[in-house]
């Protein structure tokens, strides 16, 4: 199998392994809801102990990642279908295997995030002309010029927005709308209630307990964030396991529909507009 590699991450840094890891679980059922290749390949390379996060993190949470994963893949999918030559944004891209599932071949994809986690990703995963990875934080400017629009736009951020505060996430959509014009975010959010789950229930049950959300953008209303921007229009809010919970045990259908009617975890498809 050759030599492990190891991680140097931050703690915050380090949350990029438990979707992977989610992904990873999936993967191995015999009738997987989502298949990562990727990400198996990907746990078995790293020199981390995972027992922890197997051990203490529970089966909801995990299908919580596959959910994000299913969700986000679904809605860029038909935005491919309608901007066949679009740009996507893959903001605090960890780990993640979106470009994997979904590209058509013409496509331009962009993962963006930190110099450490982008050092660590390219020893998985290579450039080429249609997929190009940026170090850098989402908040700062510099990376916006390296962005090519042919077609549509579209950023993508899994489970990365809900660290840092309401004026933080202002700033960054306002200065898109600026940039860009017309540009589609897909995103997860978390409620005030769901960011004191994700804390003690996930991160710290999964041995990462210096990487609690301590800025805590939980959302109450989602259409409030229009009041923003004028140009900020949000299209829907997703239920984060909506239309996903067929397969499910007795015990998690019981779990989601819970976090689904009270709002605890969902998708957004938020729009900037000229």
């Amino acid at each position: 199998m050759g030599e492990k590699i190891r991680i140097q991450l931050t703690k915050v840094q380090e949350t990029l392994l438990l979707p992977l890891w989610g992904r990873a679980v999936e993967a191995k059922k015999p009738n997987p809801q989502l298949f990562d290749k990727k990400a198996l390949d990907i746990i078995e390379k790293l020199d981390y102990d995972f027992s922890t996060i197997t051990q203490n993190i529970n089966r909801l949470s995990q299908m919580g990642w596959v959910a994000r994963s299913l969700q986000i893949d679904s809605i860029v999918s038909e935005f491919i279908k309608e901007f066949p030559h679009g740009t996507i944004v893959n903001i605090g891209c960890g780990m993640d295997t979106t470009f994997d599932r979904i590209d058509n071949g013409r496509i331009l994809f962009y993962e963006l995030d930190l110099p450490e986690v982008i050092e660590l990703r390219r020893k998985f995963f290579q450039d080429n002309e249609r997929r190009k990875t940026i170090a850098g934080s989402f908040l700062d400017n510099n990376w916006l010029a390296d962005i090519e629009v042919k077609d549509g736009l579209m950023c993508i951020a899994g489970g990365v927005f809900y660290y840092f505060d309401d004026q933080q996430m202002k700033t960054f959509f306002t200065k898109m709308a600026n940039r860009f014009g017309k540009c589609d975010f897909i995103f997860d959010f978390l409620s005030d209630f769901g960011i004191k789950v994700a804390t003690k229930k996930v991160l710290k049950a999964g041995g990462m307990n210096g990487a609690a959300i301590g800025k805590s953008w939980g959302i109450k209303k989602v259409l409030e964030l229009e009041n923003w921007d004028s140009r900020i229009r949000i299209v829907s809010e997703i239920p984060m396991y909506k239309g996903l919970k067929k397969e499910y045990s007795f015990k998690m259908k019981l779990g989601s529909y819970f976090s689904d009617f009270f709002n605890i975890a969902s998708i957004v498809h938020l729009r900037t507009e000229d």
